[in-house]
């Protein structure tokens, strides 16, 4: 125990499961990641998972994934797949330890049968809206319900009827009998089970029409797999009395619940309600969308498994609630990429460059690092022609103060080639400049002069017979607001929806190189960003998502704090 103490990063989670292990509570550590399948994991879901997964392997313990799939209107085959892909994309397994709370059912029933047993739980014909009326609020206690006080034998008959599929939804419900006086409200005769004949569910098909609530599942699931470290988000710490009390009246193997503050992230929601209203409403493209925070998302975008735990890890665990900056996601990313990313040179919005003095039918071959930061990735050849691309941001015909870029008159360094002045431009009918003239001094070959001038501005280009057509797609926040339910009292957080939230550029072109790429390949467009090409293209067809500018605001903040 002492060795494994000295290897493993603390904070109050492990300082908790290691306090257990001294004192005997425990002698092995079991966790479990519990999804519920009505949706795709996102970046929340990644912290609270990458918490379970790690726990268990810094302490050579076990961690099981089990489904929460206990209401079948909302789930679905589908998030169920998903969710066990994005789990073993950030590098976890659960070996062979894939659970249902459906396994338990069978189980889970008879355990209420026990509680009405012993007069513990109750039918209840309140409907939900009653239900709600009784509770009372933090201030003024519930109201019992009229039928609180059934016979044993009356509420195991309506039990018994529940399951058999006598009542229509809704009809009846069972409660657990605790207090309707106490000052958590979980503990006011929480519902239990719940009718629900359709639809069928996923797994179980149409072998039961009643279901069991997570509050009642969740413990008693836990307790039958062993699990000894139930870590749940903050917002269960209120239900946790709840939680002890089932395991407690049951008299059944008891885990310890302990809670954690969850994930938020500045311009995000998290909530998996408002992220389902993004998807069916179409705000987004589907739960992929690389604007979307979900790990299959994130991944469309371009992100890597290890940025995403690199990030999880600088957040750390914490016991409070609080916003963290998305530019240190951003930031982390660029990390990564930095180290792995192929360089290529890419224009997204091109503008003609004709060099007047280079010869019409030449060709150069110029050598170029494939990653300045892995010399191991070593060179690659890029085309280099009289006509090029250059970026329209990169040329002003008056340029304003400190643009060091190229004007009239003015010498920039192209990258890996020549010095070029500018020395006539081309305009339209209506006044667009569609080309610009240039002279090289061929001289400066490999970006220096002999005479040692040396330019303000090196500009990235593309030999324009050479170049490759592709479409780029380029994202920005998906909310306007750091907080995006910040609206009016008449609206919700879709008003804070950016409508420039993706541009997609049709005619880019980027280097003959990007004829090697195949979906999921990373590339930084030199002086632009770092770039993921999507599953979607085809052939004759290259579609690439901007995972990440080249700007990195976190890092200049992390400088100025300094």
């Amino acid at each position: 125990m002492d060795d494994i103490e000295k290897t493993i990063s603390t904070d109050f989670l492990r300082e908790a499961v290691q306090d257990d292990l001294k004192s005997g509570r425990f002698q092995r550590v079991h966790t479990r990641f519990p999804p519920e399948p009505n949706g795709y994991l996102h970046i929340g879901h990644a912290k609270a998972l990458t918490i379970d997964f790690g726990i268990a392997r810094d302490y050579q313990g076990k961690c099981n994934l089990r489904y929460d799939d206990t209401n079948p209107v909302k789930e679905d085959i589908e998030y169920v797949e998903s969710i066990k892909e994005d789990i073993q994309w950030l590098g976890f397994n659960w070996e062979d330890r894939e659970y249902y709370a459906s396994d338990y059912f069978d189980q889970l029933y008879e355990w209420a049968v026990l509680l009405i047993k012993k007069g513990k739980a109750y039918v209840d014909d309140l409907s939900p809206e009653e239900i709600r009326q009784h509770r009372g609020t933090l201030t003024e206690p519930g109201k019992e319900s009229p039928y609180r006080h059934r016979s044993i034998e009356e509420n195991l008959d309506l039990f018994e009827r529940m399951r058999a599929g006598e009542y229509r939804d809704e009809a009846r419900v069972l409660r657990a009998k605790i207090d309707m006086a106490s000052g958590n409200m979980n503990m006011r005769d929480p519902v239990m089970y719940r009718i629900l004949h359709e639809p069928p569910h996923h797994r179980t098909g149409d072998r039961w029409c009643i279901y069991p609530m997570y509050d009642y599942a969740h413990g008693q699931s836990d307790s039958i797999e062993g699990v000894t470290h139930s870590l749940c988000s903050l917002e269960y710490e209120d239900h946790r009395p709840l939680y002890d009390w089932f395991l407690n009246e049951l008299e059944i193997y008891k885990p310890r619940q302990i809670e954690f503050a969850r994930l938020n992230l500045s311009y995000t929601v998290l909530s998996k309600r408002k992220l389902i209203k993004l998807v069916q409403n179409n705000y987004v493209d589907g739960w992929d969308d690389p604007r979307m925070p979900t790990l299959s998302g994130l991944r469309r975008r371009g992100y890597t498994p290890e940025a995403i735990l690199d990030f999880l890890n600088r957040v750390g665990v914490a016991k409070n609630d609080s916003v963290v900056d998305i530019d240190l996601l951003e930031h982390c990313i660029r990390e990564d990429l930095n180290k792995r990313a192929q360089r290529v040179m890419g224009v997204l919005n091109p503008l003609k460059l004709v060099i007047t003095n280079y010869p019409e039918n030449q060709v150069e071959e110029i050598a170029a690092k494939n990653n300045p930061e892995d010399p191991g990735m070593g060179t690659r050849i890029i085309p280099f022609s009289r006509v090029l691309y250059i970026e329209q941001e990169d040329f002003s015909e008056d340029p304003p103060p400190k643009f060091h870029r190229l004007a009239p008159g003015r010498e920039v360094r192209l990258r890996y080639a020549y010095f070029v002045k500018c020395v006539d431009l081309v305009k339209d009918s209506s006044g667009q400049i569609t080309e610009v003239h240039c002279s090289y001094d061929p001289e400066t070959q490999g970006g220096d002069a002999p005479d040692g001038r040396k330019p303000k501005s090196t500009l990235h280009w593309v030999s324009a017979p050479h170049a490759r057509r592709v479409e780029a797609r380029i994202f920005d926040r998906l909310f306007l607001k750091i907080n995006p339910d910040e609206v009016d009292d008449d609206q919700d957080f879709t008003a804070n929806v950016n409508p420039d939230s993706m541009k997609v550029i049709k005619n880019c072109f980027v280097e003959p190189f990007i004829d090697r790429a195949v979906a999921g390949d990373r590339f930084q467009f030199e002086r632009q960003g770092y770039f993921y090409i999507d599953p979607d293209s085809s052939t004759g067809r290259l579609l690439v998502n901007r995972t990440v500018s080249l700007k990195d605001t976190w890092s200049k903040i992390q400088k100025s704090q300094t």
